[in-house]
Parts: structure tokens; C-alpha cells; sequence
């Protein structure tokens, strides 16, 4: 199989989807690696290192989409890259496309098969999305302190405190991978802080582990019985492939103080707040209600390095096993990546995506696949 590994053009997305090593295993089983150049410059793998692993290192991003069976990505494609890809090619990349109608209407028409890393489950487990989540759930506590200093416009508020004043409160929206990350941050820091959940087990779990933090069952009363005290609020909500619901109206909102933090992890689903769009590394906040905004959809991206390797440590077996054996026999061999199987052949095989953009679902068990899943 050829294997292709574009340069991502999301703004500030330094990201690669494959390192050298990978790169060689791949070539080792026989199968032709691409890779763009500058493409794994960012996070600090030159293309001399993808040449001396056996890839091939190639200058146009337009040549990887027509030459590869394979695409192995970041982010979700950008509408220039849309006419880019090609019927029956594998995308097997962060995909998101619950939270975009147009993305998802595109790789209908281009007939991709579309593997999302976010929906691969594993005993309730999210492999392929929990270290992206880990990095964004510290990255939020840094963020959020940051950016509640009184330079910024924040409350001028240290969220660890100092002897003699209380610590900044913290509230955390979710106590999945995202949000225990963001609360052990924080109380690493000093902070008081309550994480909202609405699994009871998962509140006896936290509450066992994270003995420092408090657990709230989440619902809308004890949000605006919190809110007006918060200093730095956390989104951590993920429904898996669906969009984020909207926990927190504009006037819930406008109960939290002027200078307030609030940081959405859950923007690259549609956010969880019905204030929050999309920002950039490069202009990462705004202002709505007095309230500081931190919207970041591609928040890992700003520690691409670790990110990398740690995306990629999940990530590689899966490519392997799609590069050897195709998709149909993959799924068969590694049961669970058919979870990732989004959309194929123009058809929508994930619920969920269906669902948010009331599309037709097609049961992808009923269905029989395509030879070599190509």
C-alpha cells in the first residue's frame, strides 16, 4: 500500500501523523511511504530523518492526496483540500464531523473511506483521543491561569493563592480524560476545585483518586449555584462522535464575574457553551459577556513535539494493520477500529454524525465491504 503523510495546513497545526519510526516499519513490511516535505518540521523530525527511514520525501501536498491509498493526518481536511481527495481512498486522521456539516458533505461526495481516530473505542475507552485530551486538559489550567491576569483582562486572580488569601476556584465541566487532567493541574496548583459529572461511578472514582478536588453531579442548578464564584471554568464535555451539547447559555454566562476565564476543550465538537467559536494559536481568546473566551480548536498543536509522540504511540498500530491488510481484513483482525469507520463508499456508518446533521445512517454491519477496502 502507499501510505501518504501530508504537510497540515490548519493554522498553527504542527502536528505530523507519523514519525520516522513509522515510517520505517512501514517500509520494512514492504509498503511505500510519501511524506511532504516540512511536514514533521514542526515538531522537530527534518525530512533528512523520513529519508533515512526508506520514505519518500515529496514536494507537492496535491501529489501525497493523488498518489497515496492511504492518508494519515492530524486534523480533519480543510476545504482546500476537499477536491483533493479521491473515491475509495482511506483518511484516517481526527475527522470531527459532527461538527461540521460542509466537511462532512464533502467526504460524502469524494466517496473517502473516512476512519476517525476519536471514535475507535476500546472498553469504553477512547485510546486514539485520550492523549490528545490529556495534553489539552493541562494545557487549560495553563491557559486559564495565564490569561486571568489582570494584563490580559482577567481577574487578577493567582489561582494557587498565597498564605493569607483564598485560592482561585475552579470548575470542571466533565470528569473524563480531559477534565481529570485540567483538575489535577489545578489542584497541583493550589486551586479549589469541583469537577461536575453526571456518572456516579465515575464521581466515586475521582472522589477515591483525587481526594484534594470536589465532585458535584452536574446539572444546571448546581452550575448557577457555582458560577457566580468561578474564576477559571472548564468545558470537558464529549458525547463520542456526537456534537457537544450546550451546557452553558449566554445567560447562564453573565452570572460569572468580569475578568473570568473560560476555557472550551470541547470546541472541536461545537463547543459546550453557547458563546464560544473557534480561535487560533495566534489569537486565541475573546471577550463575550465580560467573560474571556480560550477556544482553541487544535490546543495540542501548541506542544507538537509531545503531542506527536504521544498521538502516534496510539496511533501507529492501527496504521500498520489498515497498511497490511486493507480495511475490511482489519476490522476483522482489531475489532475495535470499526468504531472509527465514520462514513464509506458516500455513505454515513457513524450514528452519531448522522444524527447531528440528520443525514441517512447506514448500518456499516449490514453492509458488505469494498475488496481491500480501497
Amino acid at each position: 500500500m502507499i501510505i501518504g503523510v501530508p504537510k497540515e495546513i490548519k493554522a498553527q497545526e504542527n502536528r505530523v501523523g507519523l514519525l520516522p519510526g513509522g515510517a520505517y516499519q512501514l517500509t520494512r513490511h514492504g509498503h511505500t511511504v510519501l511524506v511532504e516535505k516540512g511536514a514533521g518540521v514542526g515538531s522537530g523530525y527534518p525530512d533528512e530523518e523520513y529519508t533515512k527511514a526508506g520514505a519518500e520525501v515529496v514536494e507537492k501536498h496535491s501529489e501525497i492526496f493523488a498518489r497515496a491509498d492511504m492518508i494519515v493526518k492530524v486534523k480533519e481536511p480543510l476545504p482546500d483540500e476537499y477536491a483533493l481527495l479521491r473515491e475509495g481512498q482511506i483518511l484516517f486522521t481526527y475527522l470531527h464531523l459532527a461538527a461540521s456539516k460542509p466537511l462532512t458533505e464533502a467526504l460524502l461526495k469524494a466517496r473517502v473511506t473516512g476512519i476517525a481516530y476519536e471514535t475507535v473505542e476500546v472498553n469504553r475507552r477512547l485510546p486514539l483521543l485520550e492523549p490528545m485530551s490529556e495534553i489539552a486538559g493541562r494545557m487549560s489550567i495553563i491557559m486559564g491561569g495565564y490569561f486571568l491576569a489582570k494584563h490580559t483582562g482577567g481577574k487578577g486572580v493567582l489561582l494557587g493563592g498565597v498564605p493569607g488569601v483564598l485560592p482561585g476556584r475552579v470548575i470542571v465541566i466533565g470528569g473524563g480524560s480531559a477534565g481529570v487532567n485540567a483538575a489535577r493541574m489545578a489542584t497541583g496548583l493550589g486551586a479549589d476545585v469541583t469537577i461536575l459529572e453526571v456518572d456516579v461511578e465515575r464521581m466515586r472514582f475521582l472522589d477515591i483518586t483525587m481526594s484534594t478536588a470536589h465532585t458535584l453531579y452536574s446539572s444546571p442548578a448546581h452550575l448557577l449555584e457555582l458560577m457566580p464564584t468561578c474564576d477559571l471554568l472548564i468545558g470537558a464535555v464529549l458525547v463520542p462522535g456526537a456534537k457537544a451539547p450546550k451546557l452553558i447559555s449566554r445567560e447562564m454566562l453573565r452570572m460569572m464575574k468580569p475578568g473570568s476565564v473560560l476555557v472550551d476543550i470541547a470546541i472541536d465538537q461545537g463547543g459546550c457553551v453557547e458563546t464560544s467559536r473557534p480561535t487560533t494559536h495566534h489569537d486565541p481568546v475573546f471577550f463575550e459577556e465580560e467573560v474571556c473566551h480560550y477556544c482553541v480548536a487544535n490546543m495540542p498543536a501548541a506542544y507538537a513535539r509531545t503531542a506527536t509522540q504521544a498521538l502516534t504511540n496510539v496511533t501507529y498500530r492501527y496504521v500498520e494493520t489498515l497498511a497490511d491488510h486493507g480495511v475490511s481484513a482489519a476490522f476483522d483482525r482489531d475489532p475495535p477500529l470499526r468504531g472509527g469507520l465514520n462514513l464509506i463508499d458516500g455513505k454515513i456508518t457513524c450514528r452519531a454524525v448522522a444524527d447531528a446533521h440528520g443525514l441517512p445512517f447506514t448500518d456499516f454491519a449490514t453492509r458488505t465491504m469494498p475488496p481491500l477496502g480501497l
